[in-house]
């Protein structure tokens, strides 16, 4: 049987997450539809477009199910 070599730099044993920013990013009617990642964001290193009904929800608030940021609806 061979010896299986493991590369060091590939060890994720001792990594975290970075943390989660827990500010909600405040969007307004103008917005709508609403979608994650916003347009004005770099999205060369982020998920997929998500359109997110966040007018549609009584709290005003919803939470990308992609990346966890979550976005208030403004509605004044």
């Amino acid at each position: 049987m061979q010896e299986q070599i493991v590369d060091p730099a590939l060890d994720t044993a001792g990594v975290k997450p970075p943390p989660a920013d827990t500010n909600a990013r405040l969007v307004t009617l103008k917005d709508l539809p609403l979608s994650c990642p916003l347009p004005g964001d770099e999205v060369w290193n982020m998920h997929p477009r998500v359109y997110l009904p966040i007018d549609e929800e009584p709290s005003g608030e919803l939470i990308c199910p992609y990346c966890g940021t979550r976005y208030r609806l403004q509605r004044d």
